[in-house]
């Protein structure tokens, strides 16, 4: 199953519906480190659960939030790499052919050009507020407004503002879960890309669209877990194997 390009970029090429689910090994060829990766240093000692969960927040929530700037930081100093580039110029060039899903929380593909990316880990740049607010007032309690502080909190209730991602125990955003599902069932062919298939409920969406006769290609440099779910495998990373893939010669 392996290699092959040639005969996928044909596919690329054919395919109107394609899904490309990507994951941790894309963003880290931009020079963010994987979720792991970032529990070095000073956070060393820490265990992830201490880090990014709902329990550890309300414990220690200076320390968690403090973390997740850091995390920030890095983000927006991140760039684009010829990966994600290359999917935005293919979303630009073939409107409504290409679907993004992503595991990743950066903004990475957004900037490259795919603005309706599917997170389904959630945006570490955005921020909500930790808890229902008490007075209902839904929409209009706008985190901008929280009293600043690490972390900021609300001026009337003392509410905690967190980092919007999904935290381990919670449940992925049902609207993000629904329209990936959505798309892995339309989908012609699924590129699976820099993830290691580890982290579920994402890495079922390979199987998913499989079995909905979509042909599926993997794409990263090491064996996944989900190899088995794959027609093809491909042994490169994002940013050198699908600018080629997916070239103004697929068009």
């Amino acid at each position: 199953m392996d290699g092959g390009l040639g005969a996928l970029r044909e596919r690329v090429q054919a395919a109107q519906r394609i899904v490309v689910l990507t994951g941790a090994g894309m963003s880290a060829e931009s020079g963010i480190p994987t979720f792991r990766d970032t529990l070095t240093g000073l956070w060393s000692r820490f265990d992830p659960m201490q880090l990014a969960s709902e329990a550890g927040f309300r414990a220690h929530p200076q320390r968690v939030w403090n973390w997740y700037a850091e995390r920030r930081l890095g983000v927006r100093a991140a760039q684009p790499n010829p990966g994600h580039l290359a999917l935005g110029g293919f979303a630009q060039r073939h409107p409504g052919r290409l679907t993004v899903v992503t595991q990743n929380v950066d903004d990475l593909h957004q900037r490259a050009g795919n603005p309706d990316t599917i997170r389904l880990h959630g945006d570490i740049l955005e921020d909500r507020w930790l808890d229902p607010c008490p007075r209902r007032c839904g929409s209009a309690c706008d985190t901008k407004g929280a009293a600043p502080g690490e972390p900021p909190r609300c001026r009337d209730c003392s509410n905690l503002v967190r980092p919007g991602v999904v935290w381990f125990g919670e449940d992925l955003p049902l609207g993000a879960l629904s329209a990936a599902e959505a798309a892995a069932d339309r989908a012609e062919l699924m590129l699976v890309v820099g993830t290691s298939g580890a982290v579920w409920p994402a890495a079922g969406l390979a199987a998913r669209a499989r079995r909905a006769g979509a042909w599926v290609a993997i794409v990263n440099p090491d064996e996944t877990e989900i190899d088995g779910d794959a027609h093809q495998l491909v042994r490169g990373t994002a940013a050198r194997v699908l600018p080629g893939l997916l070239s103004d010669a697929t068009a």
